[in-house]
């Protein structure tokens, strides 16, 4: 069977680039995993991302300056996730769209995301969540989904950025109260089993034991870079634990997660209703800032300036 040639599949995709690492899907595709891709050089990882012999690939990759490389088609298994879980599924790959944000990485100095790759990643998103009906409770970060392996794409990342856009999941933080109890590993508290089973429900892979072991701690780390990215003191939970100081950080604080989920279910910003994959954001986002078309115009017009490229912005629209 002749394979057929890969097209891009959203209109902000600027260039494909095949790679060879794929597979058949064995589940339906209903979430987005988010990575960046950790090496200095950006073409060195996308010619990772393409080499048969590394077995690794994704979907798309999002450059600095917004231009996106399609490298797997989306009906295809692209090879992203790796050893992962997510609200009781294992095989991760099969059931999700992974897009490579280039960024060295946390090894690499990690630099801040440019607001125009956030552009981009964004646009694409919304093109991907439109086509495939992707519950915002499942656009996920790569370390969601493997705490204990994985930080990006890292607290730095703007999260928030994406759901005003209509990208993705946000709460806003509830106040963290001073004088919370602090828990060291090994210990047994109905707080921490509160903790645990709010993570659990939500879809990280933790056991609901009362008792504080790695995986839980791996866990509130990546909530903390997805959710809670500034913290409010310096030792409380709302900060993320770098893996570098992990073995050094014996004790944890927790705030109890729990009554800062309630404080916000109680001020109206949160509406959840259950379904099989736990539970799911409700609201509506509002319409987004970011015009696909500027920023695909502006990248082509900046990359081949040689070229009459239609730019919105001349026009008064940027």
């Amino acid at each position: 069977m002749v394979s057929r040639p890969l097209r891009p599949e959203s209109s902000v995709v600027a260039e494909v680039r095949p790679s060879p690492n794929h597979g058949e899907r064995n589940a339906p595709l209903d979430m987005i995993v988010l990575h960046y891709t950790g090496m200095p050089n950006d073409q060195d990882a996308i010619s990772h991302l393409c080499n048969p012999a590394s077995e690794v690939s994704a979907h798309y990759v999002v450059l600095q300056d917004g231009y996106i490389i399609q490298l797997v088609a989306e009906a295809r298994r692209a090879w992203h996730a790796g050893a992962s879980s997510w609200a009781g599924e294992s095989d991760i790959n099969s059931r999700s769209i992974g897009i490579e944000i280039a960024n060295p990485g946390h090894d690499h100095g990690y630099p801040a995301f440019p607001k125009r790759q956030v552009a981009a990643v964004t646009a694409l998103c919304r093109s991907i969540v439109t086509r495939h009906r992707i519950a915002a409770d499942r656009v996920l970060a790569h370390s969601d989904i493997a705490p204990s392996r994985k930080r990006d794409p890292g607290e730095k990342f703007p999260w928030k950025a994406l759901a005003d856009s209509g990208v993705g999941l946000w709460v806003k933080p509830a106040p963290i109260a001073q004088g919370q109890p602090v828990f060291t590993l090994g210990d047994r508290n109905p707080g921490i089993e509160d903790t645990q089973a709010l993570l659990a429900n939500y879809g990280y892979g933790v056991t609901v034991s009362g008792y504080l072991d790695g995986a839980t701690r791996d866990a509130i780390a990546a909530f903390q870079r997805h959710f809670r990215r500034r913290g409010s003191t310096a030792t409380s939970m709302s900060r993320p634990v770098p893996r570098s100081r992990t073995s050094s950080l014996r004790a944890m604080p927790i705030p109890m997660l729990a009554s800062a989920a309630r404080r916000d279910l109680g001020r109206g910003r949160m509406r959840w209703h259950r379904s099989g994959a736990g539970l799911t954001w409700v609201h509506p986002h509002p319409i987004p800032n970011v015009s696909v078309g500027w920023t695909v115009a502006r990248v082509k017009a900046e990359r081949w300036p040689e070229r009459k490229v239609r730019a919105p912005w001349t026009y008064g629209a940027g």
